[in-house]
């Protein structure tokens, strides 16, 4: 697993705030900020700090007039078991930061958060899972800015500067291998030299050790708009739409992947006719593209109400379009004088809708608790869940607390947990479970 140092640099906060997510709603994070965390994930109608850049701007204008920084940080424990092999992927830190400053009328700012991300992490010992692994980290830098319309409606939006990286390793049969590879051009080609080949198995790798992004990696724009809506003192309502980021092509270096092809289970690399009546080795260098990876659209509605001074109850909805972004994995492979390869995963990933649920107590002046739930349907198919990417996990019981330590100074921690979910992939019978143990923590500074 990659270890991670901070350093005294923007651009660095940056990098490291996607540079390791680990999400439990498929490819996203559960909750945003440890207050809206500790309620189930519930947060679009409140105010949750400069979290509200991730979850809904608008309630910006639900917080204290000043300014307000943020920082804080996840620590992120996955427990992922393939065919009986643990995953050593089982902890990982991702901070972020945030700024905002509002009057009565406006606010606006600027944070880092990492929006989410998936993978797995396998070593030499792990049977037929050995020195397999993957990471995909997307994040953003959020310039936010909100209206207050009237004492009632309060509006916000997001530009949002986005960027995704991705390691793999990822090892096959020769047959599932050949699945993968796209009909005509140079694909053909591809096919043609598998066929010819001695080799009984293949690998596809780009992977690299930096702390900050992966092989390949990619930036483009996102964004968000949000409301709420006061109709009381005790109640309010929210709601966000997230559109579908716009992320350029995933790309390696022109050297930075690797597919290989094996003759035997000991590594031994095989070999094709050459077509000059010698033979030629199946171990290729190129460009790696990932090609169209983006994040889902998102509509989310939520309430906040309080019913006595001391407690507040929340609650969201939360729908998220997989359907249109995760339909195939798509990698192109540029070998040089082999030409482009086109390879193609299915995943046919459903639709998800996210119930949370949450409250919260103020026991005095200084100290609040919290706790909430939230239940997500499984957005991937059971024929087509692969043990590099496991976003299988469904409820997590969450709770958390807030302290204020001074007039200008609070303090907010929050513990996820997910209970194990374990499937059988339908295609080929492989066992996968996965469950998780997450923290956040986050310090806050009003002046």
């Amino acid at each position: 697993m990659k270890k991670i140092s901070l350093r005294a640099t923007a651009l660095a906060v940056a990098a490291l705030a996607a540079g390791q997510a680990w999400a439990t709603n498929g490819m996203l994070m559960e909750g945003y900020g440890p207050v809206a965390l500790s309620m189930g994930g519930a947060g679009q109608a409140y105010d949750t700090g400069t979290a509200a850049l991730m979850n809904n701007p608008a309630t910006l204008m639900l917080g204290s007039n000043g300014t307000q920084a943020d920082v804080a940080v996840g620590v992120l424990g996955p427990n992922v078991s393939v065919m009986g092999q643990k995953s050593d992927g089982t902890s990982y830190v991702m901070p972020a930061v945030g700024w905002v400053r509002k009057n009565d009328q406006f606010a606006y700012g600027v944070g880092v958060f990492g929006q989410g991300g998936m993978g797995t992490e396998f070593g030499a010992n792990a049977g037929n899972m050995a020195n397999m692994r993957s990471e995909v980290a997307v994040g953003r830098v959020i310039f936010p800015f909100s209206y207050k319309v009237n004492s009632q409606l309060s509006v916000g939006a997001t530009l949002d500067y986005s960027w995704a990286s991705m390691d793999m390793k990822m090892g096959t049969s020769l047959d599932n291998m050949q699945s993968m590879v796209a009909a005509g051009g140079a694909g053909q080609m591809m096919a043609g030299v598998m066929t010819a080949s001695n080799a009984v198995s293949g690998r596809i790798s780009f992977s690299n050790s930096s702390d900050f992004s992966g092989a390949a990696s990619s930036t483009g724009w996102a964004g968000k708009i949000g409301l709420v809506f006061e109709p009381s003192e005790q109640l309010s309502l929210g709601l966000t739409y997230s559109p579908k980021t716009h992320l350029a092509n995933m790309k390696t270096n022109a050297s930075g992947a690797q597919l290989t092809l094996y003759s035997d289970a000991n590594g031994t690399v095989a070999t094709a006719p050459d077509g000059n009546g010698g033979t030629m080795s199946l171990d290729m260098t190129g460009r790696m593209t990932v090609n169209d990876f983006q994040m889902p659209a998102i509509v989310s509605a939520g309430f906040a109400f309080k019913p006595s001074s001391r407690l507040m109850l929340v609650g969201e909805v939360k729908s998220i379009n997989w359907s249109d972004v995760m339909e195939k994995f798509s990698m192109s492979f540029d070998a040089g004088a082999m030409g482009v390869t086109n390879f193609a995963m299915v995943q046919n990933w459903k639709d998800q809708t996210v119930v949370s649920l949450g409250g919260a107590y103020q026991m005095n002046d200084a100290l609040v608790f919290r706790a909430g739930y939230s239940h997500s349907t499984n957005p991937v198919p059971d024929g087509t869940v692969h043990p590099l990417f496991p976003a299988i996990v469904k409820n997590h019981y969450t709770a958390g607390f807030g302290y204020q330590i001074d007039k200008s100074m609070t303090l907010n921690a929050a513990v996820s947990h997910a209970p194990k979910v374990s499937v059988v992939n339908s295609t080929d019978s492989t066992p996968i479970s996965h469950s998780q143990t997450n923290y956040q923590l986050m310090l806050s500074y009003r002046y």
